[in-house]
């Protein structure tokens, strides 16, 4: 293998060129949000088949990325980013001429067969090409791609759908995307460690039945109800098939996904805490929109406009919040920031239908503030507690982790805002039946009925906002637990050193 140690000098021009491909990959997660229902009316599909242009890319991203750990201790740098970043290109311009539904999912699975691959390629480059004393700065840097990058999607994707053909979406990442790819080709250097390691292709049948499994379980939860037979059966399959894979991992040589990172107690412990955030901010971000336009009943593109400040406060306090932990270390950062989001979860469980715009959209701000002094700090202190050589299956590990657990907690609060909302209004009518005074009238009747659903639903989101406050407390007790990581590999460099 290839001597895995920090490069001499950082090479900022690939990283830009990283930088711009994982960017179109990340805002590619949410972008067609927004545009979903008006695409459903234009390709005159059913709302449940055109959620899969969602629910697939992240079914296909979830099953491949265990597997990026492979692909990057196997395959050099540039020619499995040109693959990768072609991959996605090519999805691209399918979804940008797709005459029907069929071409635009299958376009639209292609982009993710790419895209998986991107962000764990920017991550492990980052991580070889900064020493651990300024890995906080850089991966700060990284951190405003991942993090603003979805978070901007929705507004961008509600104003070109209010504007323009819902094609424009798709339109205008392909330059970008043939861009990024030409620089690719151009100036891309293979910088990170290789070695020859077979890939076990059954551990890639029980990854895809186990992750791909859970995330179709828990995604359609939400929506069909946890008695669903196919929702109990792919989620029950997809647990079996996670434990299976882990178990063969144990047992492999050469696993996909090595289970040696959670050896480390500082990786554990930052996994375990990036899971539970990641369920209750995944589980926000998805239940403010749904109160802004349910039961506000403001259209998506100013619904956007109102969460987009929160999008630019992530994205400027990213890179400061980098430097903080490379001075501070994680712990401090951890706990000031789960402190800010436990207490705004809570206030945003206090929503009514009379909240100012302002009250709505500030304490949403502070919401994301709090999640970006969690994020990146915790993640880059787990890596940096692996030796180099593991880089790769921490940062798979990682993406998969944050992606099945957001996956889980979105799918937790919407099903107890259903619940809630449902016996809500059951509480209502029988309120409004026995309140009333002699008939009414339709008009009347359907005046009343609109009442108790907006209502019921408020309540619902309410409630589901103060278990997500209560899910954020779990992370916030943990991260008192935290220590600054040591680098394995500087560790052993100073014995060396010393024995010499």
């Amino acid at each position: 293998m290839n001597t895995a140690q920090t490069v001499q000098k950082p090479p900022y021009l690939m990283i830009a060129i990283l930088f711009v491909g994982a960017f179109v990959a990340f805002l590619n997660n949410t972008l067609l949000n927004v545009a979903l229902p008006t695409m459903m009316e234009d390709l005159g599909v059913t709302y449940s088949t055109i959620q899969w242009l969602a629910t697939g890319y992240m079914l296909v991203s979830g099953v491949l990325i265990p597997a990026s750990a492979f692909l990057i201790t196997r395959f050099k740098t540039r020619p499995l980013f040109i693959f990768a970043m072609a991959i996605f290109t090519i999805g691209t311009l399918f979804a940008a001429i797709a005459p029907n539904f069929g071409m635009l999912l299958a376009g639209r699975m292609i982009q993710a067969v790419g895209s998986s691959v991107m962000g764990p390629i920017l991550m492990n480059v980052m991580l070889i090409s900064f020493p651990v004393e300024k890995r906080g700065a850089a991966m700060g840097i990284f951190g405003l791609v991942m993090i603003s990058a979805p978070a901007i999607g929705p507004t961008l994707s509600g104003w070109i759908v209010e504007h323009y053909d819902w094609r424009v979406l798709f339109e205008m990442i392909l330059p970008i995307a043939i861009i990024s790819l030409l620089l690719g080709i151009w100036k891309l250097q293979n910088v990170l460690p290789n070695r020859k390691v077979t890939l076990d292709y059954f551990s890639l049948v029980l990854s895809s039945i186990g992750f791909g499994g859970i995330l179709y379980g828990f995604s359609t939860a939400g929506n069909d109800g946890w008695t669903d037979p196919i929702v109990l059966t792919t989620t029950i399959v997809g647990v079996i098939g996670v434990v299976a894979f882990v178990v063969r991992q144990l047992k492999l040589e050469t696993p996909v996904l090595s289970m040696e990172i959670f050896k480390s107690p500082m990786f554990a412990l930052s996994a375990v805490i990036s899971a539970v955030n990641s369920m209750a901010m995944m589980g926000g971000m998805i239940l403010t929109p749904a109160y802004v336009q349910q039961v506000r009943g403001i259209d998506p593109f100013e619904s956007g406009l109102m969460m987009l400040p929160g999008a630019i406060v992530m994205a400027v306090m990213s890179p400061i919040t980098g430097k903080l932990f490379d001075k501070y270390g994680p712990r401090i950062l951890a706990v000031i920031g789960l402190f800010i989001t436990a207490v705004a979860t809570f206030y945003l469980s206090t929503l009514d239908v009379n909240s100012t715009y302002l009250f709505i959209i500030s304490i949403y701000t502070i919401r994301m503030i709090g999640i970006s002094l969690i994020m990146m700090p915790i993640m880059t202190n787990g890596l940096n507690s692996l030796p180099m050589q593991l880089n790769p299956h921490g940062t798979a590990a990682n993406n998969t982790i944050q992606q099945v657990a957001g996956s889980i907690g979105t799918a937790i609060l919407i099903a107890v805002m259903n619940a809630r909302t449902t016996s809500s209004a059951e509480t209502l009518a029988k309120e409004a039946q026995n309140s009333a005074t002699g008939p009414m009238t339709e008009e009347q009747i359907a005046t009343l009925k609109g009442q108790i659903t907006q209502q019921a639903l408020l309540d619902g989101i309410q409630y589901s906002f103060l278990i997500a406050t209560f899910i954020t407390l779990i992370p916030l007790i943990l991260s008192f637990f935290l220590k600054r990581a040591k680098s394995p590999d500087k560790l052993q460099s100073s014995v060396e050193n010393e024995a010499q």
